[in-house]
């Protein structure tokens, strides 16, 4: 259990952040970044105030205390199931009391569950159990926030649902080269990209437009920008310069990147508090070793997935 707290109305709001880590499987490793199971409690009407950053797709179910969330494009979603896809802008969300499981997917997860193209859905939030392609995890949702059995057997339950759902796509191989080159922090440019997993520009462009959501020159310049974010989270939020990604050219550089990705400057998103953010990404470094999922490395599975 950690502490947390925010400021509302020149009033600190002190309230309890506890999450728990769950390593996916091996037959399920490659689809997702984690499972993980969130409550945090607040005094009765307080409300905590914070940003998603960029990051992969997530399903999130929850129990109880659904939060109000506003996507980058203004929609906002108060359901019990909240789905969103790959993003490149931050989510605002407002929450209390609440219980929740959070699932990650990682692009070959989105490919072999979602089936979908990933830029259809890219910066959206949506109400999972009226949105195709997510509402076919309704029947996961309605078994998760009925169930009284504890995390051990929730848990079980998901990779159940999951094992079941859908098999493995046939490009998983393909999925899995381009995610792991894209994340090598001396790898930012595209024709780099290209050359290491041996496909043309052309090509690189469609795979990652559906699987991944983003032209690959964007998904580069969110994985930099995420480095320096996460390296500022994870350093009290004392400096950005000492935490800036060694690739940007200088200080202003990273401040146009930064503005475009977060829609704010670095110092205004350093003004902010972070309640649920800090708590979670300090927790995840601590446990999975990596403070954000854009930064985790693809887990193969045991199978072998033949390219297209």
């Amino acid at each position: 259990m950690t502490g947390a707290k925010s400021h509302s109305g020149g009033r600190e709001v002190h309230g309890e952040v506890n999450v728990r880590f769950f390593a996916p499987p091996d037959d399920l490793a490659a689809c997702f970044t984690t499972f993980y199971k969130l409550d945090v409690k607040l005094p009765q009407g307080k409300t905590f105030v914070d940003y998603l950053q960029p990051e992969w797709s997530n399903l999130r179910f929850f129990m109880r205390g659904p939060p109000k969330a506003t996507a980058a494009n203004g929609s906002v979603v108060d359901s019990r199931f909240t789905a969103t896809g790959p993003s490149s802008h931050p989510t605002r969300f407002e929450i209390g009391t609440c219980s929740m499981w959070g699932i990650g997917l990682m692009p070959l997860g989105w490919a072999r569950y979602i089936r979908a193209p990933a830029s259809d859905f890219a910066d959206t939030i949506c109400d999972g159990e009226k949105t195709e392609p997510f509402s076919r995890f309704t029947p996961l949702c309605e078994r998760l926030c009925s169930s009284r059995a504890d995390e051990e057997e929730q848990f079980a339950l998901i990779t159940d649902f999951f094992r079941d759902a859908a098999p493995p796509p046939r490009d998983a191989a393909r999925i899995l080269e381009v995610h792991e080159a894209m994340i090598d922090p001396y790898l930012i440019e595209v024709g780099q990209l290209a050359d290491r997993v041996g496909l043309t520009k052309r090509t690189l462009e469609r795979l990652c437009s559906r699987h991944f959501g983003f032209p690959p020159r964007l998904l580069l310049r969110r994985q930099r920008m995420m480095r320096s974010l996460a390296a500022f989270m994870l350093s009290g939020g004392k400096n950005w310069s000492e935490s800036i990604d060694r690739h940007y050219h200088d200080q202003a550089h990273f401040v146009h990147e930064f503005q475009s990705f977060m829609r704010m400057s670095p110092t205004q998103y350093a003004q902010m508090d972070h309640p649920i953010l800090e708590a979670f990404m300090v927790e995840r470094k601590r446990i999975w070793g990596s403070p954000v999922q854009t930064l985790d490395a693809p887990r193969h599975d045991n199978g072998d997935h033949d390219k297209e």
